[in-house]
């Protein structure tokens, strides 16, 4: 069992930054690819960004492309969400997440992906 915890969320004005982070534990989590996905309030979730379990290839949807990076520090089981220029448009409650895929190497998709943490709120103000 897996359980991951979300911080670093809160409210910026547009153009702003955050870092979002998470931490996992209750398994080996240096193996697992890890993603994080995003729902605004009456949108269904979107698969945001998804990184490798050695950050050999990563996944930045078009809407965040260019603006966030997600990285992972394996030694400290987190996971990383850097989101800079913010726009209104990126508010949304942000959730980290992992599979049970271990050692995938190949694209990113929302469908790897089975397991969340209980969210963190982004809100941009314009």
């Amino acid at each position: 069992q897996v359980q991951l915890v979300e911080s670093g969320g809160g409210s910026v004005q547009a153009g702003g930054s955050l870092r979002l982070s998470c931490a996992a534990s209750g398994r080996c989590f240096s193996i697992y690819p890890m993603g994080w996905f995003r729902q605004a309030p009456g949108k269904e979730r979107e698969f945001a960004a998804g990184i490798t379990w050695n950050s050999g290839r990563t996944y930045h949807s078009d809407s965040v492309k260019g603006r966030f990076t997600i990285s992972r520090v394996n030694a400290q089981k987190t996971v990383y969400l850097q989101m800079n220029s913010l726009k209104p448009e990126d508010t949304a409650v942000y959730y980290c997440a992992t599979s049970r895929v271990p050692y995938y190497s190949g694209t990113l998709s929302a469908a790897l992906f089975d397991a969340w943490g209980q969210g963190t709120q982004v809100t941009v103000s314009s």
